[in-house]
């Protein structure tokens, strides 16, 4: 009985914090209404900037891949970035088998009880709200400290230990250059660098690619393969392609992420040589 009172009252509780949600506004002006709310950002960047300036505990609301309704809750443990799925029901917001009458209410909650924070079980309670109203670094390499995360520390000790932004490996099947077989190998990005090994183990890698020489990055269908996209270099197309659709679509974004800023800079450099 009297736990059936005490769900009773947890009912009425959630009533009335939606009714006074609503008097606030919609979802839609709640969700704006956060600083940590990122409309655009993809999964990929979300881990990049929150392994670049994040810290334990660190995290942001992103727009899920999936339906309308559907959000990422990102949040950095350690070294790695845990995403867990946020729903709108219309009244309320599920997370796991809870229920939240604004996103709020579960930010509260979270900060005081431990999430499962990466695949080794670690826990994580929710501390530092990543904003979204901060400009980007202009140079992958120059990562900004934000002062919204409070951590102490001054950009002296963050830069030089922090990764650079925009970086990602895997394995990848590549088309050879003379002889047209295909041989899966591991490929690393780093700031402006494209490398592949023989496999993950290896040491010494069997080329790198220097981006700021490829003018395109794009989905391939010419060679009869899944998931295959090229990377255009003066004297030779490289055609690659991924274990997944999504992955190549990863692949395929940042690359091409990478050679926007490439323009930009030399745009930039440009102008300031032509005043």
């Amino acid at each position: 009985m009297g736990k059936a009172k005490m769900e009773e009252e947890r009912r009425m509780t959630i009533q009335q914090e939606n009714q006074d949600r609503l008097r606030h506004g919609s979802p839609e002006e709640e969700l704006q209404s956060l600083a940590w709310y990122h409309d655009g950002l993809t999964r990929h960047a979300a881990e990049a900037l929150l392994l670049s300036n994040g810290s334990d505990g660190s995290y942001l609301l992103r727009k899920s891949n999936g339906k309308a309704a559907l959000f990422s809750l990102s949040v950095r443990a350690k070294d790695s970035v845990k995403h867990f799925h946020v729903e709108y029901t219309g009244s309320s917001y599920k997370f796991g088998f809870n229920e939240f009458p604004s996103l709020n209410e579960l930010i509260k909650h979270f900060a005081n009880q431990p999430l499962i924070g990466s695949e080794t079980g670690t826990l994580t309670v929710l501390k530092h709200p990543y904003p979204r109203k901060v400009e980007e670094p202009s140079i992958y390499e120059s990562v900004r400290v934000h002062t919204a995360m409070q951590t102490g520390k001054t950009e002296t000790d963050l830069v030089p230990n922090a990764p650079s932004l925009g970086t990602k490996e895997g394995y990848l099947t590549k088309q050879g250059g003379i002889v047209k077989n295909w041989k899966t190998r591991w490929f690393t990005l780093h700031r402006n660098e494209l490398k592949y090994y023989k496999d993950q183990t290896s040491t010494e890698p069997i080329r790198a690619l220097d981006l700021t020489e490829c003018s395109a990055v794009q989905f391939d269908y010419s060679q009869d393969k899944i998931n295959c996209f090229c990377l255009v270099f003066p004297l030779r197309t490289y055609y690659l392609y991924a274990k997944t659709g999504v992955e190549a679509d990863e692949w395929i974004k940042i690359l091409q992420w990478k050679l926007s800023q490439i323009r930009r800079q030399a745009c930039q450099r440009n102008s300031t040589f032509s005043l």
